[in-house]
Order: C-alpha cells, then structure tokens, then sequence
C-alpha cells in the first residue's frame, strides 16, 4: 500500500497538482468576497477535491503518453510507468475514474466550471503534451490549460442563478475579474516554464522534448526569458488598474516583478544554468505570494 501511494503521487505529479489546486481555491475565496456573503466552505472542499482530480488526471493522461519517454530522463525514469511498477492500464483507470469524478464534482458547483475542466484535460493532455516533441509552440499551448485554475475557481464561487444574475448586472466582476487572473498566470508561465526548460534542457533533449524558444540554449531563448519575465512587471498593476487590486498587492507583485526581471537580465547576459535556476525558483515563489496577497488587498467590483 505503501508504495501505491508513492506512486500514485508520482502519476499524479503530486507537488504540481497541489499548486493547481492552491491557485484555483484562492480565486474561489476571491470570488466569494465579490459575491459579499459568507464562504460556502463546502463548495470550497468541493472545488478542491474536483480541482485535485481532474489535475491528476491531466498527469496521468500525459504520462501514460509519455511513458517510452520518461525512461529516457533521469528526472522522470523512476515514475510508476517508465519504470513498470504500474500498467498502463492500471494508470489509464485511474486517470479516467479521477477525470469524470472531478468533472461530475466540479459541474455540481456550476457548468461553467466542469465545462473548463473537461477543455483543461483535453488540452494539456492530448494537445500540449505531444507538441513538446514537434514545436517550442508547446509552451505557448501549455500555458492556456496551466492559467485555467484561477478561471475555474472564480467561476466555482457562483451558483449558475449567481453567473445569470451577475452577467447582467456586474458584468466586470463576472468577466474581467478572472480573466484577469488568469492572464497573469498565462504570463508568469513563460518565464517559468523556459527557466525551467533552460536549466534541465541536457535531459529534455534525451527524450526529444523542444521547448526553448530555438530549442536550444542560446542568445534568443535567453532573450526571450527576460523579455517574458520583464512583462511581469507591468502585468502586475492590471488589479489594481480595473479596481480590485489594492496598494499592497501592486507593490508586492511589482517587487515580485523586478525581481523576475532582474534574474531574466542575468540570465540573457551570461547565457547560464545558475542564472536560469534564478528564474524558476522566482517563478516558484512569485505565484502563490502574489495570489494569497490579492486574496487579502481584493476590493470588491460594485
């Protein structure tokens, strides 16, 4: 049993996941101070274990796709399929039982939710992951199913009576709000996912995988980190700049933004792993700080 969950953790991608769930249970809690009432905590819990399922079955999915790949990797060759502790079929089970769980938990919140949940699946698993081996595109793909949480979330906050009445009658809160959550994660994915791609590209390539922007680690693709992470820095006062953001959430996620842009300069000037391990790790914290800040600076649309 005990090495079941081991490698149950390590098909679901267990740390990735919980930051998922993290960022869509923030925006549900951002969402419920626009509704200004109480916090269904229920539907919280709920949310979170949808979010956790159908997350873990986009895991799955994409590591039973994988699987001939991962045993090229060391930083993957010891996950359950590549090194055959489980089945294929075994994983396939679980992946289909942890999707249409989550979706059916995720609709009973609202429609809107589930129907996100199905599209996040679908894209991250049977679109994004085959692109990794074809085109640097992929991470353009990959980041519309990675800035999904923060929409799913909001959105999960809202009875369907709620979406109805708020979609005539505070148009803002229903649309802006959470689009503009989730172009901040869109954003903040790409000097996330190129840093990281930057500093374990030796182990990409045994497997294929083209996901710097020119593929390999050059002038351009250190370029493009900073530029990606200098864009942080602007997107940082968009809360603030349509009403819901607060002073002390601008400031900490600008701060948070200069930082980014600092270690994406460093990088494009000495074209270095140390550098790029900077990035990520700026990636790492700049997220969750920023988010559980505008939970709490939020100034709810009228």
């Amino acid at each position: 049993m005990k090495e079941f969950i081991s490698d149950f953790k390590k098909l679901v991608k267990l740390r990735l996941t919980l930051t998922v769930v993290f960022s869509a249970s923030i925006s549900f809690l951002i969402g419920a101070k626009q509704l200004g009432g109480d916090i269904l905590w229920i539907n919280w819990l709920l949310l979170t274990l949808g979010g956790f399922l159908v997350t873990g079955a986009a895991n799955g999915f994409n590591e039973i796709i994988e699987k001939d790949l991962d045993k090229l990797m060391t930083r993957t060759a010891d996950r359950p399929l590549p090194s055959g502790r489980m089945t294929t079929g075994q994983a396939l089970i679980l992946s289909l039982f942890m999707g249409i769980l989550g979706t059916l938990v995720l609709v009973r919140l609202n429609f809107v939710a589930g129907l996100l949940s199905v599209f996040s699946i679908l894209l991250y698993a049977f679109v994004y992951t085959p692109l990794k081996r074809k085109s640097p595109i992929a991470v353009f793909v990959g980041a519309f199913p990675g800035a999904l949480p923060p929409l799913i979330g909001y959105f999960a906050a809202f009875s369907q009576d709620d979406l109805a009445i708020y979609s005539q009658t505070n148009e803002s809160a229903i649309i802006m709000i959470p689009f503009i959550l989730f172009g901040i994660q869109f954003l903040w994915q790409f000097p996330h996912f190129w840093s990281l791609a930057w500093v374990i590209d030796d182990d990409y390539k045994q497997a294929g995988f083209r996901l710097l922007p020119t593929t390999k680690r050059d002038k351009i693709s250190a370029f493009m980190v900073f530029l990606s992470a200098l864009i942080m820095i602007p997107a940082a006062f968009l809360p603030m700049y349509y009403g819901f953001g607060g002073w002390i959430f601008t400031a900490v996620s600008a701060i948070g933004g200069v930082f980014f842009a600092y270690y994406g300069f460093q990088l494009f000037k000495n074209q270095d792993i140390a550098s790029a391990r900077k990035v990520m790790f700026t990636s790492f914290f700049y997220l969750p700080i920023t988010q559980l800040v505008l939970l709490f600076d939020f100034i709810p649309l009228k």
